[in-house]
């Protein structure tokens, strides 16, 4: 089907190759537009890549990091021509737990790990089961993680003096109720004028993105209320680095990342990392995490602009891109990247043509990293939590959550807050996998419940001689399969006890697996056992081919196929059984 081959092809750069080549000719007009979105794009990222570093438990430098090495590799080996990659509010869930327990080492060399997993899934052909994931198990782990999110920036944006925060939601919850008390209120102010500045901004239809004032203003009210005496946490404060030459710096380094193996970084508590075949065990099953969200919203960001463009992307190419990306950012110190639809979508906004467009993004960041280092440190902490407010906001996509709540079936409502609540209490691959299977379990239920047996012995349309007595015509319609077959076959047997013998019209039935097989030979054996006729008429194709597959004969004197109903009903007309 080619409407369906771009989830199928797996190419390196296959979004680069077909943008720039199989395309219009790549000139200095398309090239120019691809400028002006990445660079637009690239100063969205700036402080949305330091403050998601922070929020996953490392310095802001990381998440620089990852957006220039990141954004580079996946842009040109990736398969969405469109799609801007780096580090997303998705993965703090995620990502924060490794951080505090294994260090920046673990966290890199987990992501490391994701890398792998998404090339292998690649080389698989994973990529079209994307559409698989229902909707509401979307919504709910998407919205569970912005809860979450949510929740760790409040610390920062009331300023309360908390140096750990709890393992668990529910503690972390209940520690910031009871600590609400002590906010400050320099913070706090700085955190309302940037929340009120990213709010407002786009009603005055100004090209700038939003995050380039906000960050600006909350910078300089934050220098203000510091000359005031009314000192105020920024990065500069709380995070610091050593130059080459020994002497402590304050904020973010303005140096290029340098290659290092993942366990080469610090550790735990900041002591060596201790590399071994129990750690990478240990490490694998948030690798396997990492890797299945970031495969789950990169192709969901692919999709999301396919729509938007018309467009295909190459499911495959994009998850190779994906692990490349994975594989070679912790390289450099930089943390898990992932398309981001946000910025995906803003960049398509601004008139991108190609997947140069995120690889001028990488280098504005990188710019910024050497040349604004010292600016960017006066950036207040309370600003960035602001940041993320919105951005958990977004990603929470409130309208769509409760449209479904308000006019979705009850298994997508059920399906939804297991996904949310699971994912808020618990773990974001527990919540996907359980939502999943818990969508299966329902989709099964509603399927099976759609199986039906009618009685059409009466209708004369159909059968227009008069039955022997104690004799039924019934008709099945619908699947086939172990969650209908065996209540579907069990009441045709008991309602045999008043009956000689059935004649079932199957030209309703579309699909009959190995379940709907064993519950036939059931009900044949039931026959056979009562001395009871069976009559199966009408099979269609895939039924035809099980029951041959299955060796399923007729058994004289009891059971007999025939192609069609009034063919079975003939035999009555000439005096006869049909068996």
């Amino acid at each position: 089907m080619p409407h369906r081959a771009h989830l199928f092809s797996l190419r390196i750069a296959s979004a680069l190759r077909d943008a720039c080549f199989a395309d219009e000719p790549y000139g200095t007009v398309r090239l120019r537009r691809d400028v002006l979105a990445g660079v637009s794009v690239g100063i969205i990222a700036i402080p949305l890549a330091m403050a998601l570093a922070i929020a996953s438990g490392v310095a802001p430098q990381y998440g620089l990091y990852t957006a220039i090495i990141g954004g580079f590799v996946i842009a040109l080996t990736g398969g969405s021509r469109y799609s801007v990659s780096g580090p997303t509010a998705a993965f703090v869930v995620i990502l924060y737990p490794i951080a505090q327990r294994y260090g920046l080492a673990g966290l890199l060399l987990a992501t490391s790990l994701a890398g792998v997993i998404l090339i292998a899934m690649a080389g698989a052909r994973l990529g079209r089961f994307v559409e698989y994931i229902p909707e509401s198990v979307t919504l709910g782990f998407t919205g569970g993680i912005a809860i979450v999110i949510a929740t760790l920036q409040l610390k920062d944006f009331f300023g309360l003096p908390l140096e750990v925060m709890p393992e668990h939601y529910a503690q972390k919850f209940w520690l910031l109720a009871s600590s609400i008390s002590q906010f400050d209120g320099a913070s706090l102010f700085v955190a309302l004028v940037t929340l009120g500045v990213m709010l407002y901004w786009p009603k005055l239809k100004n090209p700038i993105p939003q995050h380039l004032p906000a960050v600006v203003i909350a910078s300089l009210l934050g220098i203000a209320l510091v000359d005031a005496g009314y000192p105020i946490d920024t990065i500069g404060t709380r995070f610091s680095y050593l130059t080459p030459d020994g002497t402590p710096g304050m904020g973010i380094p303005p140096f290029l990342p340098e290659f290092a193996w993942p366990w080469q970084r610090p550790g735990p508590g900041g002591q060596p990392f201790e590399i071994s075949w129990s750690a990478v065990g240990d490490l694998l099953p948030s690798a396997f995490g990492i890797a299945m969200l970031g495969a789950i919203e990169s192709l969901l960001c692919a999709v999301v602009l396919d729509g938007m463009t018309g467009k295909r992307h190459s499911a495959n190419s994009e998850l190779l891109g994906q692990g490349l990306g994975n594989l070679i950012t912790p390289l450099f110190g930089g943390i898990t990247a992932t398309a981001a639809i946000a910025r995906s979508s803003a960049n398509l906004r601004a008139g991108a043509q190609s997947p140069v467009a995120a690889m001028i993004h990488a280098l504005t960041v990188l710019l910024a990293l050497v040349l604004l280092a010292p600016l960017l440190a006066y950036l207040p902490m309370s600003a960035m939590a602001a940041l993320l407010l919105v951005v958990a906001w977004n990603m929470s996509e409130a309208p769509k959550s409760l449209h479904l709540l308000g006019h979705a079936p009850g298994r997508d409502i059920a399906v939804f807050v297991t996904c949310l609540t699971l994912t808020v209490f618990f773990d974001m691959v527990i919540a996907i996998t359980a939502g999943v299977l818990l969508a299966c379990i329902l989709f099964v239920n509603e399927m099976a419940a759609m199986t039906r047996i009618t009685d059409i012995s009466g209708d004369r349309k159909l059968i227009d001689v008069k039955l022997p007595a104690r004799w039924a015509v019934l008709k099945i319609n619908g699947p086939l399969f172990f969650a209908a077959a065996d209540r579907v076959f069990g009441e045709i047997s008991a309602g045999l006890a008043t009956r000689d013998g059935v004649l079932l019209s199957m030209d309703g039935v579309t699909l009959l697996d190995a379940g709907g097989v064993a519950a036939l030979n059931k009900l044949i054996a039931h026959c056979d056992n009562t001395r009871k006729r069976l009559v199966i008429t009408d099979l269609q194709f895939q039924p035809l081919k099980t029951l041959a597959r299955a060796k399923i004969e007729p058994v004289p004197g009891v059971t007999s196929f025939y192609s069609t109903l009034n063919e079975a009903i003939q035999q009555f007309k000439e005096g006869a059984t049909p068996v």
